[in-house]
């Protein structure tokens, strides 16, 4: 290998880490804003893994997780988050390169990483000879006392922060119990806007990306509608474990159709040739607008039955 090449790969390294640690700076100390930012962590690995190889990417990889746990000053479970996020990203670039269909691309991304933090968590709870749901309940504590302490600093009316607090114990009480959906959704949510990112950027790069089938005119299976409603009668029976199953399903339901419903957006969106700025706009008022999410999760239930991008019908010439 040349020095010239041996250079390049030494420069990517460097900037994949750069990049890393800028997202995971402003993912840790800027408030609110910073979740959202957590959320871009798979890209550079993804992008540099896919560039540069395996090899090359494992080393981004695990430079990454040290400079992280560096800049904090310890091994914390954030530091877990952060780095099962990097995880998705470089196995969401493993997968690309086996051609895969969307479907599997993001399902077996998602159970990697979600299995290979199952087990990690497992062995961590063993070293500090704490249960994985107590582990789970305090750092759920800890971030609700963290968010209250937010929520002060921000001038939020004494009434809500007081309302929030007599409800803490309850909100506590969901949290442990459907964070398993929460997980499995945050996941399916970051893979697929991984993926969506990712393409027109490894495409400008002249990087390989598989010709998955149009996001717009992705659909999810038929079945799953009744799975869905099956749940929605778990919520009434009188028996908590049944309603917290069906919450659990729910949850991750609706992120699937979620998806579906962004698709027939974005299809009406390029039907309409609606500017990109608008369409920026419109997306952003998707992640502040629990109304409008609601809605476009509907879009993508009732697609089953309404049809809306008219999918499968043929025009008679």
């Amino acid at each position: 290998m040349s020095q010239t090449v041996q250079g390049n790969i030494s420069k990517d390294i460097i900037s994949g880490i750069a990049i890393i640690a800028l997202i995971f700076t402003a993912s840790t100390y800027l408030p609110v804003i910073g979740f959202f930012f957590s959320l871009f962590i798979p890209l550079p690995i993804l992008f540099y893994r896919s560039k540069l190889g395996r090899t090359t990417g494992i080393i981004v990889y695990i430079l990454s997780i040290i400079m992280m746990v560096v800049m904090t000053g310890s091994l914390s479970l954030d530091i877990f988050f952060f780095a099962e996020l990097l995880l998705l990203g470089f196995v969401l670039s493993e997968l690309i390169e086996l051609r895969l269909s969307i479907e599997k691309t993001i399902s077996y991304a998602c159970a990697s990483v979600l299995i290979t933090g199952i087990v990690i968590l497992f062995f961590y709870s063993n070293l500090s000879n704490t249960g994985i749901y107590t582990l789970t309940s305090e750092y759920i504590s800890r971030n609700l006392k963290l968010t209250m302490m937010m929520y002060e600093s921000m001038g939020v009316p004494e009434e809500s922060i007081h309302v929030i607090s007599n409800s803490m114990e309850k909100i506590h009480y969901v949290l442990i119990r459907i964070i398993p959906a929460m997980l499995i959704s945050l996941t399916l949510f970051v893979s697929w806007a991984s993926l969506l990112i990712a393409k027109p950027v490894l495409k400008a790069k002249n990087i390989f990306f598989p010709d998955f089938d149009s996001f717009k005119l992705w659909k999810a299976p038929e079945f799953i509608v009744w799975i869905f409603i099956g749940c929605g009668v778990m919520l009434i029976l009188p028996e908590n474990s049944f309603k917290i199953l069906g919450l659990n399903f729910l949850i991750i339901l609706m992120t699937i159709y979620f998806f579906q419903g962004i698709a027939i957006v974005s299809f009406y969106f390029e039907k309409k040739n609606v500017p990109r700025i608008f369409r920026i706009f419109l997306y952003s008022i998707l992640a502040l607008q629990q109304l409008v999410l609601l809605s476009v999760i509907g879009l993508g239930f009732f697609d089953m039955w309404l049809n809306f991008r008219k999918l499968g019908i043929k025009k008679e010439s």
